[in-house]
């Protein structure tokens, strides 16, 4: 059975932020993981952890105006300041919660500059965020996010994002895998993961389309992590889903890997 993870900022939305540790711990989650811890301090988020003895399975760089629908930071030339000031923040709570792992989001190519520039920022971008952060002993990893949701995200499918992995050749930096969104970008999702697994450091899931839990879409989660169990996978599945309903209530995909 995998590892499942809970990714509390979309999960557990029912309680506070700090307390969706726990509740986390009592669904029977071995790990937890915040897009974008950086709101609460750090000692709110260490002392969560150490109540619950769960781990930390990732969090994000900060991103800039990415969540508002901007470009990032991290492919945008002239904003490797910026950057780099995102990734000390990420190393304060990093030292702190230890995660395993850290994930870039490479955010998108403004219109008004050559997507070559744009690229070549990522790579740099990249590179830097990995000889930084990777003395902690995480995986920097990168994730390619579907063009439904995210027009114009600069990396859209695993190729592209396991070209910018293998052109830094860092080896702290690794895939973030999230079946949702290849899925949506017509990816072979069993195969992939079975062909990708040697790169990959962390897996997300949710169903497709629609983003909520297993059972809800089209993707067939029995073989999903059937095929990650047949693998030497020992890293965590994070479920980063949109509940339907109360988060507890929609956790029957996990009780039926359990029996």
């Amino acid at each position: 059975m995998p590892r499942f993870s809970a990714n509390i900022s979309m999960l557990f939305g029912e309680y506070d932020p700090v307390d969706r540790v726990a509740a986390a711990a009592d669904c029977g989650f071995g790990a937890f993981e915040v897009q974008f811890p950086y709101d609460l301090p750090i000692e709110s988020w260490l002392r969560a952890k150490e109540k619950t003895g769960l781990t930390v399975s990732v969090i994000n760089l900060p991103a800039g105006d990415l969540m508002e629908g901007g470009p990032g930071l991290a492919a945008v030339p002239g904003r490797e300041g910026q950057f780099r000031a995102a990734v000390a923040e990420a190393r304060l709570y990093a030292e702190a919660l230890r995660p395993d792992c850290i994930n870039l989001l490479a955010g998108m190519a403004p219109e008004k500059l050559e997507p070559e520039a744009c690229r070549a920022a990522l790579r740099e971008n990249t590179r830097y965020a990995a000889e930084s952060l990777g003395p902690l002993g995480v995986h920097v990893v990168v994730e390619a996010i579907n063009t439904c949701d995210r027009p114009g995200f600069i990396l859209s499918t695993s190729s592209q994002a396991l070209e910018l992995i293998n052109s830094v050749d860092h080896p702290a930096l690794a895939l973030q895998y999230d079946v949702y969104h290849m899925h949506m970008m017509d990816e072979p999702v069993v195969e992939s993961i079975t062909r990708l697994m040697p790169s990959i450091a962390h897996i997300q899931f949710a169903d497709s389309p629609g983003r909520h839990e297993p059972g809800t879409g089209e993707i067939n989660f029995d073989a999903v992590f059937a095929a990650i169990d047949a693998t030497d996978y020992r890293g965590w599945v994070a479920a980063e889903y949109i509940p339907t309903k109360n988060t507890e209530e929609t956790l029957n995909w996990m009780q039926r890997t359990e029996q």
